[in-house]
């Protein structure tokens, strides 16, 4: 009896350790730079891949719809299935809210931040107010919700940029040049100067507006032209990437158009094509295999 009391206290005692370092882990990388903890994804995960967790009940595999927390059980599969293969996730909230599923969203980020702390989060929000407004949705994605960057609408210019921005922990990619079908009929009209107008955003993004080295653009792989015309204008801003996969965009098109000089500057997005790769009982090992196989595309490519 006393040897397993003695086993069971070294294996508590390890258990605690794990934990005060994950800890520290996660309240070191807290204190750093958003510019830090981009390149340290990157380069640390040798990934460019981020996974979108946009839950549907339509989708989530039946045998996971008996669970009480089944968002909370679909997302936790999906993330210690694809991690090895991505730098970052990305949940839309839309897809939480619309079923009040709040607090799955919150224990979806803090099962990351205390198991994969190095691992991108960013929220996807797209919100956009006035100033006051603004302050507040700061608060909901940062304090709340603790992502570590969000995205946001700037079409009502820099005083609904800044309250996301002031804090140079913290990420913010700007709307630019989106991936859906009709995102020309704005963000493409001529402004002043004679540029487009997400040609405009991206200029603002990369100069006056970027004050906290903190922003970045949200570029849609279905417009690699546009896609290179960012790149040209904002030749260090971090994009994030959607439209790879489920959309249609090109995985070789986005790397050629869109990388840095140093190679990264990319957040290739794929959420469908990942988190639904099957419906059955083997839809995270499918998951698994979809976030690798698009991670081994930007490897090759």
């Amino acid at each position: 009896m006393k040897e397993t009391a003695k086993v069971f206290v070294a294996g508590q005692s390890f258990l605690n350790e794990v934990e005060l370092f994950q800890r520290e882990t996660v309240e070191k990388r807290a204190k750093m730079k958003f510019s830090e903890k981009l390149q340290q994804a990157w380069k640390q995960s040798q990934s460019i891949i981020c996974v979108g967790l946009d839950p549907d009940p339509e989708k989530i595999p039946q045998h996971l719809m008996q669970k009480e927390e089944y968002v909370f059980s679909f997302n936790k599969e999906i993330i210690d299935a694809t991690a090895e293969y991505c730098c970052a996730y990305k949940p839309q909230i839309a897809h939480y809210s619309a079923m009040g599923a709040e607090t799955e969203l919150s224990r979806t980020i803090t099962y990351i931040h205390e198991n994969y702390p190095k691992h991108l989060i960013i929220l996807d929000a797209k919100r956009g107010d006035i100033g006051s407004t603004a302050e507040m949705y700061s608060k909901e994605c940062f304090q709340r919700y603790k992502a570590d960057a969000v995205t946001v609408n700037p079409y009502m210019g820099e005083d609904t940029v800044m309250p996301f921005s002031n804090n140079e922990e913290k990420g913010v990619f700007l709307l630019c040049r989106t991936s859906n079908p009709k995102a020309g009929e704005l963000q493409e009209l001529e402004v002043q100067g004679g540029m487009q107008l997400y040609e405009k955003v991206a200029e603002l993004a990369a100069t006056q507006w970027n004050k906290n080295k903190n922003l970045g653009l949200v570029v849609g792989a279905t417009a690699p032209e546009q896609l290179k015309k960012v790149r040209e204008i904002a030749p260090d801003l971090p994009f994030l990437v959607p439209g790879v996969g489920a959309q249609g965009g090109s995985m070789s098109e986005v790397l050629e158009s869109g990388r840095d000089a140093s190679g990264y500057g990319l957040l290739i997005n794929s959420s469908r094509g990942i988190i639904y790769a099957s419906s059955g009982e083997d839809f995270a090992e499918a998951a698994g295999f979809a976030a690798k196989s698009l991670r081994d595309q930007s490897l090759k490519s």
